[in-house]
């Protein structure tokens, strides 16, 4: 879909112009995460700014609006909202004035993408750059929003996994090197929309590299400076889904195995679904009967279940009969056929020529159970890759983290005034800050909170400018926001 950015907004929005005080000259507005429905946090990272000025209020603003002729631009608007409130007065003069200046009169200080920043501390400010403007600054409050919130929700779900994994490899492995393969993005199939999935998918590879939604590499290359060529944006293996397996017959699965890991790929990683039929067959008498072909490849083969508890499945189910495969779980059975070694924390690490991904229902508590399970049967967490799906990244909501855009000051004839919203019949979530607001690091380099700031303050704390007068200013690549992003993670 091709937006009209003139009417990429709310609906309520339309008229606001001539609702503001008369002679209203600047409104300044943030974005800020209120609260948050997880568990065990309140930080969040912030990124997605870049994307959204470079697709948005560049590209998109550029060529769908300065660069069409004023009158096809004021027609499409008028027919819009005529069509939509019916005949009234909202007019066209300010929207032809826009056109007529020939830029967005905009100006955006943010944080640096990448960062981790505690919840009700503000990760950008927005405010106009010209007078005859001021409505402009909250008519963009939707479009940023949307754009914005989803990518750093995702991207704070991928650091909590990054937090809980790196936690478990230093305590079991020793090592964090596998880490970053260790998170694997399944989510593509079930996001709404193919875009909405490479927003998330590019939050997920802050993080970590594996990933098998191929677009969000191609949306780093396009709108943070990522090249693969040169470095390594995303990647993934060889694998199978239940299509393969099923046609080669349920009598014929351990052909299907061998004809793989021999004939297909001789070498190098191969990810095999193993739960078409009988998991705990190809457990048990599968990898006995493959364990010389395995152990003679140059690779790995990667064992893949996707159904039953996750936990269960991984690290053993305590109400199973004993002795039983069920009971023990996939990684205690792959060590009793493969054996392997021994970290230097005391941990068991399964032979490197077999793996274990598990691709279905995982969640970050689930995650952090069998890394704590693992690590209580004597296991390196680092023997399991989790496949992280639309679950995680899908089954949330810009109130996940609370996002929310507010005007916190205004100028009006002159006058400075500071604005701001406490609702009595609320709890405080929805409260504001008050006035300009600044954002300043601690002597323990905690980010926090300055309202009722000064404008020196505002232009001289952690804020960068990042867009002034269409342009984008302090262009920022993958490489340096996955930097920032792991310096945190190392530190939480």
């Amino acid at each position: 879909m091709r937006l009209n950015p003139v009417t990429a907004i709310d609906g309520y929005k339309v008229d606001h112009r001539r609702q503001y005080p008369d002679n209203t000259e600047v409104v300044f507005s943030n974005l800020t995460a209120r609260t948050t429905r997880r568990d065990n946090t309140q930080r969040v990272v912030f990124f997605g700014l870049q994307y959204f000025i470079k697709s948005f209020l560049i590209k998109s603003w550029d060529e769908d609006f300065f660069k069409q002729p004023k009158e096809d631009v004021l027609r499409k608007f008028s027919r819009r909202i005529n069509n939509y409130l019916g005949p009234n007065n909202v007019g066209t003069q300010h929207i032809a004035d826009l056109h007529d200046l020939g830029f967005l009169p905009i100006k955006i200080m943010a944080l640096p993408e990448g960062s981790v920043y505690p919840l009700r501390v503000p990760c950008l400010v927005i405010q106009n750059t010209d007078e005859r403007f001021f409505w402009l600054t909250n008519y963009l409050e939707t479009i940023l929003s949307t754009n914005v919130w989803g990518m750093c929700t995702s991207a704070t779900t991928a650091h909590e996994y990054k937090k809980i994994l790196t936690h478990y490899a230093i305590e079991t492995d020793g090592s964090t090197e596998f880490v970053n393969w260790q998170g694997h993005d399944f989510s593509f199939r079930g996001m709404f929309g193919a875009e909405a999935a490479a927003m998330s998918g590019a939050a997920h590879l802050l993080s970590f590299t594996g990933t098998d939604t191929i677009p969000a590499i191609d949306f780093l290359e396009d709108y943070y400076g990522a090249n693969s060529d040169l470095e390594l944006v995303g990647g993934s293996v060889a694998a199978t889904e239940h299509s393969v397996m099923c046609a080669g017959g349920m009598e014929n699965e351990l052909e299907t195995f061998r004809r793989l890991i021999q004939d297909v790929y001789p070498s190098g990683i191969v990810s095999i679904v193993s739960d078409s039929w009988d998991f705990w067959q190809v457990m048990t008498e599968f990898t006995v009967k493959l364990k010389e072909k395995i152990l003679a490849r140059e690779g790995k083969v990667v064992f893949r279940p996707d159904t039953g508890c996750p936990v269960k499945m991984i690290c053993g189910d305590t109400d199973a009969p004993l002795a039983s495969p069920e009971r023990k779980g996939a990684i205690e059975c792959l060590w009793e056929v493969f054996g392997g070694s021994v970290s230097d924390k005391g941990y068991k690490l399964l032979d490197p020529h077999v793996g274990l991904i598990y691709g279905d229902s995982i969640t970050i508590e689930r995650a952090a159970a069998i890394c704590s399970g693992l690590k209580e049967k004597g296991f390196a967490s680092t023997n399991v890759v989790f496949g992280i799906g639309s679950y995680t990244y899908q089954y949330v909501t810009r109130d996940t983290d609370g996002y929310a855009v507010k005007a916190t000051f205004a100028k009006i004839a002159g006058e400075n005034r500071e604005i701001f919203k406490a609702p009595k019949t609320g709890d405080g979530t929805k409260n504001s800050a008050k006035g300009l607001v600044a954002v300043y690091r601690d002597a323990g380099g905690e980010f926090y909170l300055k309202d009722q700031a000064s404008w020196n303050e505002v232009n001289e704390c952690e804020f960068q400018t990042v867009f002034e007068n269409g342009k984008l200013m302090n262009e920022v690549s993958l490489a340096d926001v996955r930097k920032r992003l792991a310096a945190a993670t190392l530190s939480a």
